[in-house]
């Protein structure tokens, strides 16, 4: 098994895994949108990869053995993710979890569960071959392919714990907004 506290270097170093990861959002050779973005604490945050609309990924200082992994978008929102790397890949891969936050109904669980469901389904429909990517990129990093309900569950639980440890502080002084929004579906044409 990869040694979770190796999981970048496995990344860096394999172009195929590397690749694979970007097509999911999490490129380490994209990068990150600012370089003063910090804890609300005043701890530093390590950028480890971006994403395509100008997000990034960071790791927390290390808490018990434990690197959390905060996300700030490019629209001034941000917030815990994931407990570690490996958890926060795993949602990655397996959920369309930007999309599944921002049509959250304000952070409830269940429209979460009901999105996610949808997500799944245009997923499954416009990239046919993503259950496929997934269980490669899981495989690849010796993580596990978590059903879905299960990655929303722990996105949230996460989410919900942003505030007061791992409110981001972005490169202009400001606080980030939390990252669930508000609305339960898109607005012109619901999940139709």
């Amino acid at each position: 098994m990869t040694p979770r506290a190796g999981l970048l270097d496995l990344i860096r170093t394999a172009p195929d895994v590397e690749a694979l990861l970007s097509s999911f959002g999490f490129d380490v050779g994209r990068k990150p949108s600012g370089e003063g973005e910090r804890l609300a604490s005043g701890s530093p945050l390590e950028a480890v990869a971006g994403e395509f609309s100008g997000g990034s990924f960071f790791l927390c200082p290390e808490e018990d053995g434990r690197r959390a992994v905060v996300f700030a978008n490019s629209e001034g929102e941000g917030g815990l993710i994931a407990d570690d790397l490996a958890s926060a890949l795993e949602i990655v891969i397996g959920l369309q979890w930007q999309d599944c936050l921002r049509f959250s109904g304000g952070g409830d669980l269940e429209v979460m569960q009901a999105t996610a469901q949808h997500l799944e389904r245009y997923s499954t429909r416009d990239r046919p071959g993503v259950a496929e990517d997934r269980a490669r990129a899981a495989a690849a990093l010796s993580l596990e392919v978590v059903p879905v309900p299960d990655l929303v569950a722990r996105l949230h639980d996460a989410v919900w714990r942003t505030e007061p440890l791992y409110v981001v502080i972005a490169d202009d002084g400001q606080a980030c907004d939390p990252l669930f929004g508000e609305h339960s579906e898109p607005r012109l044409g619901g999940w139709s």
